[in-house]
């Protein structure tokens, strides 16, 4: 059993430890080993548009935003311009701010057929401390993993 393996394995697990109608859950890390390991696999960053320039992006993610700021108007064409940009047979693997909005994403994408859908835990800016500040406890900044302004 492969590395990669493994990771789907216990994501898998969690999945059903945690009744998702999904097919799994990936730690910020995991995700990275994947996409690490399977070129085909996506990451689709479903943060609008104003987080990417605000806060950073992750260098080769697809980019679908949920909802739109100002107002988190939900983006209603969510579902086809996910179906145009990913193939329903791909390791997909969804991405917000904390875990919220990419675990409605993958809801959404099981629903549409998609067999091998994801949703990254702690999202890329992670849960916010006593402070309020976010990147100090958890996510994919915090993991230090590779993203760019």
């Amino acid at each position: 059993m492969t590395q990669q393996d493994e990771i789907l394995q216990a994501a898998q697990q969690r999945g059903l430890d945690h009744d998702l109608p999904y097919l799994g859950a990936l730690t910020p890390s995991e995700a990275y080993a994947v996409l690490q390991a399977n070129p085909q696999a996506r990451l689709v960053d479903v943060r609008t548009q104003a987080e990417l320039e605000l806060v950073g992006r992750v260098p080769n993610a697809l980019h679908i935003e949920w909802a739109f700021y100002p107002g988190m108007l939900k983006n209603e064409q969510f579902a086809e311009q996910l179906q145009s940009a990913v193939a329903k047979n791909v390791t997909v693997i969804f991405l917000c701010r904390t875990g919220g909005r990419s675990h409605n994403a993958a809801v959404l994408a099981e629903q549409l057929g998609y067999t091998q859908a994801y949703n990254m835990l702690e999202g890329f800016e992670g849960e916010a401390n006593a402070q309020k500040q976010r990147t100090t406890l958890n996510g994919w900044k915090h993991a230090n993993l590779p993203w760019t302004n």
